[in-house]
């Protein structure tokens, strides 16, 4: 989800303007802290990304100021262990890749907030919930939340003599389903049959596996047990392969420059986040439409699920403002709204997502007909997280190299059991 938010936070003026009339919850912090210092925010994205939020923390709490630092995400890890390691308390507030929660809890650089676990819990859906638990203890307010969707082109469709899919959750395609659409479209002329837009990225590879029964690929009692050659993960990646042997998706194309390939209409069938609904509505010029992301025949009906949440810094002078801020951005549905003012991304926040969707959908009008449920339907039935372990910044390192490997050709066999062997070696000084 990492790369996509910060891919997002220019995508579309137009939720600004839409967002209004929304409710403000009841503030969840009583807590007081003098305002002679302002609260310190650190963090990857566009500084215009913050400021509603920001502003409108500084308009509820007469005399509080908060400034905010932005780091550039390939930098952001480093810096703050760094920082972090060297109790630095000009940070208070940081935003956090929620994978790597556990990892920071352990190293002890994120304050324990299970105070607030009860009002977390109430506020958002369980899987956000619990995606900042580790070893029983909270560790960070989830802010924002994603899925994935797959976006078709109508008109590819329409020449290859296929139904388009349905928005609708109970009627979704299976992958064997939407291979062989893709096909049929290449056929009639459209050059790439499907397309996932975070080629090399677990977070987007997780659900196949997940859908064969595969597992997330990490098990174990203290989560640091390889677990990527089971027959699942082995099915899945072999298809994936496939895939691109075959040409039906293209090589040499990364990262997010995927996204082009689908607005330039140049494929059959692209499956990417909610932040490409409104990039789509702006880029391309022909019919499309969004259905929800496609399962394996006979496996589970999963999708993706995870961005950031904000925690903070034990070594801060300023932890009751720092505190009453984190709360405001991420349990108060007014202040969870402004975070996503700005860029096209899901509150986490459950009553601020239901204010929020509306908008989304609005922005591609006929074109993204059915986002609102759909998105609602996934973050609540088919949302799958990334697995919680003190690890899991080594597993993803390793497998998004494992993952660009196999999509280039490598043995699907041998790759995973050269993945297992890195993975034993990186997690060898945690056990």
């Amino acid at each position: 989800m990492k790369r996509s938010t910060l891919a997002a936070v220019a995508a579309i003026a137009a939720v600004a303007t839409m967002m209004t009339g929304c409710s403000a919850a009841t503030p969840s912090s009583s807590s007081t802290s003098s305002t002679s210092s302002p609260v310190q925010l650190l963090g990857p994205e566009d500084p215009k990304t913050f400021a509603p939020v920001i502003a409108g923390f500084e308009a509820a709490n007469p005399g509080a100021t908060v400034k905010y630092t932005q780091v550039p995400f390939d930098q952001l890890s480093s810096t703050l262990q760094q920082r972090l390691a060297a109790k630095d308390s000009t940070i208070d507030v940081y935003t956090v890749d929620q994978p790597n929660i556990p990892q920071l809890a352990a190293q002890g650089f994120l304050e324990d907030l299970t105070s607030l676990e009860g009002k977390a819990k109430a506020a958002t859906a369980d899987t956000q919930y619990k995606i900042n638990l580790y070893k029983g203890k909270m560790w960070a307010l989830s802010v924002w939340n994603s899925t994935q969707l797959m976006f078709y082109n109508k008109d590819a469709l329409a020449k290859a003599g296929v139904a388009a899919p349905s928005a609708d959750p109970a009627d979704r395609w299976t992958w064997e389903q939407t291979e062989a659409a893709a096909r049929k479209a290449q056929a009639a002329g459209i050059k790439n049959g499907l397309l996932l837009e975070q080629v090399e990225a677990y977070y987007q590879l997780q659900p196949l596996m997940e859908s064969l029964g595969g597992g997330s690929g990490i098990t174990g009692k203290k989560m640091l047990t390889p677990a990527v050659e089971t027959a699942g993960w082995q099915k899945a990646m072999q298809w994936y392969s496939d895939m691109f042997s075959s040409h039906l998706s293209p090589r040499g194309v990364g990262g997010f420059q995927t996204s082009p390939v689908f607005s330039n209409g140049q494929v059959a069938f692209f499956v990417g986040g909610p932040w490409d609904v409104g990039a789509f509505s702006q880029s391309a010029k022909f019919n499309w439409g969004v259905a929800p992301m496609p399962y394996f025949a006979g496996g589970q009906q999963v999708t993706p699920t995870g961005s950031w949440s904000w925690g903070i810094n034990p070594a801060s002078k300023n932890k009751d403002m720092a505190k009453k801020f984190l709360e405001y951005a991420a349990l108060n549905t007014e202040g969870n709204l402004l975070t996503t003012k700005n860029t096209t991304i899901i509150p986490s926040n459950s009553v601020a997502e239901k204010q929020y969707l509306p908008t989304l959908e609005a922005l591609g009008g006929a074109h993204s007909a059915g986002v609102e449920k759909l998105v609602s339907y996934e973050v609540e039935h088919t949302a799958l997280a990334r697995p919680v372990s003190v690890g899991y910044v080594q597993f993803e390192s390793v497998m998004d190299k494992a993952f660009a490997d196999i999509r280039n050709g490598a043995d699907v066999k041998a790759r995973l059991a050269q993945a297992t062997q890195q993975l034993n070696d990186a997690w060898s000084q945690l056990k």
